[in-house]
């Protein structure tokens, strides 16, 4: 496939990915708003300049120029209490007791993580629950940042055929050759598809990491790869495949949330974090995968969207949270100059955070550039 074809595959794929997965999250507050009573005013996709929208009853639907999120507009959500008619305090969300308003703002990481649920529910009544098991010929499971394997250009999916022209018929084979390089160049022939290819790479000694990056291992020479993994799948009642979607979710949760932790005391690195451009890429390598590996894909970033809005961050649903936490053990909202500082901080922070991983997309493509 020539790159525009590849381009044009991965625009799609993340519209359809990012278009979904936004509408989940905001409809999870619209509709949750919706059932306290409290009036929409707007429901947009994207945001910025309208695009394109119609009202329908008290509410208008939008589609906005940018398209990397969305919102919810309520009645009274941001107007101070004497600017709402008494008439109309009934439908306006600052007025609703605090435990509604928090209900309203969890609506949308929930929605996102129940959409999750829902989705890998789905695959494994249809294909099964996943029973992989590792492979024993030269099959890549993962290729990790910034190591020799990606420096050279292999990639996940790729199989170790031969090294310095030795055939491989085992995982164990690669890691001996790589420790026992002691840092000279290797050849590796290397199958991709109907492919044969040759990279010349250099292991490096590195300490042996687990899946989030925190050194578990001495430093031995390593190429930067994982072992792959054979798929297989075993049929399961509905209700054994209901329980291994909600165990799924809570792994991948569990899994986002500890990530995220660990980046803020600064164990793991941030620089394997993607923005619109990686997901964008990823989404595209998953649809040409098929159907079961795109709605993998879309589950897996769906947990990702619900853990992220709940961070504690002003801006971000989190931050919302935990300003209607303080108020509900308090008893009264916090100052509106505490709130207003609150947004600022999260504002800055979410730029910070948005310009920080289009740089990791930039510099993780231009590393795939001169690898070619």
């Amino acid at each position: 496939m020539n790159i525009f074809g590849s381009f044009f595959i991965s625009l799609l794929a993340f519209i359809i990915v990012l278009g979904i997965l936004i509408f989940v999250h905001e409809f999870g507050h619209f509709i949750t708003a919706k059932a306290f009573g409290i009036r929409v005013l707007k429901f947009s996709l994207g945001f910025g300049n309208k695009l394109a929208g119609w009202r329908w009853g008290e509410t208008e639907y939008l589609l906005s120029a940018f398209p990397l999120g969305g919102y919810v507009k309520m009645y009274g959500e941001e107007a101070g209490g004497e600017e709402i008619p008494e008439k109309d305090r009934a439908y306006s969300f600052s007025h609703r007791p605090a435990w509604q308003r928090f209900l309203v703002v969890f609506a949308g990481p929930f929605f996102n993580l129940a959409f999750a649920v829902l989705l890998f529910f789905g695959l494994f009544v249809l294909v099964g629950i996943p029973a992989g098991e590792p492979v024993e010929n030269g099959l890549i499971g993962a290729v990790m940042p910034d190591t020799p394997a990606e420096r050279a250009g292999i990639r996940a999916g790729d199989t170790i055929v031969a090294i310095n022209g030795q055939p491989i018929t085992s995982w164990k084979q690669i890691g001996e050759q790589a420790q026992n390089s002691e840092g000279k160049t290797l050849v590796l022939d290397v199958r991709r598809g109907e492919e044969q290819l040759q990279f010349r790479v250099t292991p490096e000694l590195q300490p042996e990491r687990d899946l989030l990056g925190e050194e578990v291992g001495p430093k031995r020479y390593m190429l930067g790869i994982t072992i792959g993994w054979k798929e297989s799948y075993e049929k399961a009642s509905v209700g054994q495949c209901a329980v291994a979607a909600l165990q799924y979710t809570w792994r991948l949760t569990y899994l986002n949330a500890k990530v995220l932790v660990k980046m803020a005391q600064g164990r793991v690195s941030a620089s394997n974090m993607g923005g619109p451009i990686r997901i964008a890429e990823f989404a595209g390598e998953r649809m040409r995968a098929g159907l079961k590996k795109f709605l993998d894909f879309m589950g897996i970033l769906s947990v990702g969207l619900g853990v992220l809005n709940l961070l504690p961050v002003p801006v971000l649903d989190g931050g919302h949270l935990a300003f209607l936490s303080f108020e509900m053990l308090r008893g009264k909202p916090a100052s509106e100059r505490v709130m207003d500082i609150g947004q600022k901080i999260g504002i800055a922070l979410l730029v910070a955070l948005m310009l920080f991983v289009f740089y990791n997309d930039i510099a993780h493509l231009i590393k795939r550039w001169i690898a070619s």
